[in-house]
């Protein structure tokens, strides 16, 4: 029945939106296409106009989202050299909490008033919010709030109720023209269906949505008064219920059908299914054929997300959440992350490297475990797990006048390694434990990255069998919701694909890893109040302001 039938996935990323071809029958990557977003990340001045943004702000335009609809999927659709007549769904994935204010029927407020930074969609790495995230989670611990051990804890910055709160106390008016708070995610799938919806992974992970409900009006009335109706701007009900036409809808589900003004963008047929949204990390899993309990799956890149499903319900401390049907119905699905990876090596060449990532990667390799005497702290970007605090920072400790940027670099390499053990010890101690450690990502390009990984977990690396794994993963959920399989594991056991144990830890060098891993975890636990690293950031706020 699938043979000769095709479904498209787009993924919209933190530069650039890609669409790849797949085949139903047995996922072949057929043709794809990439687009750059023209504004990639607002982080200084607001397109067009001379409004500067303050620190640890990053914003991007709705308009490059459509942008990779209407020229990427067309590419992608002919370099894949298939009848477009064939194509029977599309599915998308974002960036989370990627989330955006518009109007009811979902004009983006940056489009009425594009001088106003507070009008445009937030990006996930947007962590001016942290102050509101702190205030939220001091207020739920007092309270004893029953959905904050689902998130470790505390909940980010980087989620919806600590940017929203930060919309309503720095632009009141903004807040008050804001009729729908609305991941990207979402969005996109209104745009190409003319339906809202609010898929149950962004709803969970981003939006403090448990058992059926967000947090309650009379505690975010304690935080703001005006914040007391803040969820009559998102979904409300359970899962599967449909209120005021708003559904929040189960992950694999049929979203509604592609418009004719959606067919025109995309060239694709008008009527075919469209997925319900998802997260560009957690629809990986399908890519990998990563869907059952115990394989957690590490999507490198920029920064780094960790998505495991698991049969047990258990209160893992500094996750980024714990939810229901949250990657497949029926398991329950964790998240925790790094808040960057790749962008501290992007950063460390950018401002400082004389050679290239290539080069300082081929002088990294030739030393030996700990030949450079460092040890770092992988926070350059804030810490999402297991501390969720993005007012800390990075710190690199054991620089001589003899220290080199290629031991520099990789002992940046160590420490996000260092960070991804904190990550997988965290669960196994909490009671989840981790059956498999899967990689997907961009940063599966460096072989030697992989191997620290492997040697610093003390554990074999699969990976996964894709360069695009996010796009294949929201493929195989528009085969899902196109009727092509019965189920997200149907479709993922032949669509899906990974190599197991690709890369196998060396004894000794994990041995030699053990010694540098207890050092991290000594500066660790030495940082973690942030005292000092706090004090530093508001200096340097201060002096910038």
């Amino acid at each position: 029945m699938n043979a000769n039938k095709y479904v498209v996935g787009v993924d919209f990323g933190t530069l650039s939106g890609r669409a790849v071809v797949v085949r139903v029958s047995d996922g072949a990557e057929l043709g794809s296409a990439v687009h750059e977003y023209a504004h990639r990340v607002i982080e200084h001045t607001l397109p067009g106009t001379d409004v500067r943004l303050g620190p640890d702000w990053a914003l991007q335009s709705p308009q490059d989202w459509i942008d990779v609809i209407k020229i990427a999927v067309p590419r992608a659709i002919a370099a894949a050299g298939v009848p477009a007549a064939d194509v029977v769904g599309i599915g998308t994935d974002f960036t989370a909490c990627t989330v955006l204010p518009t109007t009811a029927d979902g004009t983006p407020l940056c489009v009425e008033t594009p001088d106003e930074p507070h009008a445009w969609p937030k990006l996930w790495k947007h962590h001016a919010a942290q102050p509101h995230a702190d205030r939220i989670n001091e207020l739920a611990a007092r309270r004893g709030e029953s959905w904050l051990p689902r998130y470790g804890g505390k909940i980010s910055s980087e989620w919806e109720f600590a940017k929203a709160l930060q919309l309503l106390e720095e632009a009141p008016e903004v807040y008050a023209r804001t009729e729908r708070w609305i991941e990207a995610a979402d969005w996109i799938i209104w745009q190409l269906t003319g339906v809202e919806s609010r898929n149950i992974c962004t709803v969970g992970y981003k939006g403090v949505f448990q058992d059926g409900s967000y947090p309650s009006r009379e505690f975010l009335a304690e935080l703001n008064p005006g914040f007391a109706d803040f969820t009559a701007k998102l979904a409300t009900g359970r899962v599967g219920d449909d209120v005021g036409g708003v559904t929040l809808a189960p992950l694999g589900g049929l979203a509604g059908r592609l418009t004719a003004r959606a067919a025109e963008w995309t060239g694709l047929p008008e009527g075919a299914a469209v997925a319900v949204g998802n997260v560009d990390a957690h629809v990986t899993a399908a890519a990998a054929d990563a869907v059952r309990p115990g394989q957690m799956v590490a999507i490198m890149g920029t920064s780094t997300c960790h998505i495991m499903p698991s049969d047990r319900l258990a209160e893992v401390p500094g996750m980024c959440g714990v939810v229901q049907d949250g990657i497949v119905p029926g398991l329950w699905g964790y998240e925790a992350g790094q808040s960057a990876v790749g962008d501290i090596f992007g950063w460390f060449v950018d401002s400082f490297g004389t050679e290239g990532h290539d080069e300082l990667t081929a002088l990294a390799e030739k030393q030996a475990v700990g030949q450079h005497g460092l040890v770092a702290l992988d926070w350059f970007g804030g810490n999402r797990s297991v501390l969720v605090d993005h007012n800390l920072s990075g710190v690199i400790v054991g620089q001589t006048l003899a220290t080199r940027p290629e031991d520099v670099y990789r002992a940046l390499i160590e420490s996000t390694a260092y960070g991804a053990r904190m990550i997988v010890e965290t669960f196994e101690r909490s009671g989840v434990p981790v059956e498999e450690f899967v990689v997907a990502g961009g940063l599966l390009k460096n072989p030697f990255l992989m191997q620290v990984y492997a040697d610093v977990l003390r554990r074999p690396l699969s990976v996964i069998g894709s360069d695009q794994g996010p796009a294949l993963g929201s493929a195989i959920h528009a085969a899902v919701a196109a009727g092509a399989y019965p189920s997200i594991e149907e479709a993922a056991a032949a669509m899906g694909k990974r190599t197991e144990r690709a890369y196998e830890p060396d004894p000794a060098r994990a041995d030699a890893y053990d010694r540098l891993y207890a050092e991290y975890r000594r500066l660790h636990d030495f940082f973690a109040d942030g005292r000092m690293l706090h004090t530093l950031r508001a200096i340097r706020n201060e002096a910038s302001a």
